[in-house]
């Protein structure tokens, strides 16, 4: 029985986890920018890591909450997108830092 328990409270966990580590890893990216010449960085860069960092927080967000009530489907479909939306702009930023 604490198996079932475990499982049902642990799997949301670990199912945020994934798209909460690339938003960090957004977050790292934008923090030593900001520490090596904040005032150079372009401003497109900027925000596509900020709005890219956001998105993969928001979509685990969703995907935590979609663990724990697997009926909401819009939860599904915030998820699906959010996460798509914040790999394109991690996408664009390293595109952004080979041509800055």
């Amino acid at each position: 029985m604490t198996d079932g328990l475990q499982e049902r409270f642990i799997r949301p966990i670990i199912n945020a986890s994934y798209p909460g580590t690339l938003g960090a890893l957004s977050l790292t990216v934008y923090r030593i920018m900001e520490l090596r010449g904040g005032s150079t960085i372009p401003y497109m860069l900027k925000n596509s890591l900020l709005i890219g960092a956001t998105a993969f927080l928001l979509s685990a967000f969703c995907i935590f909450f979609y663990s724990l009530y697997p009926t909401r489907h819009a939860l599904w479909t915030a998820t699906a997108i959010l996460f798509l939306s914040g790999l394109v702009l991690t996408i664009t930023s390293v595109i952004l830092l080979f041509t800055v």
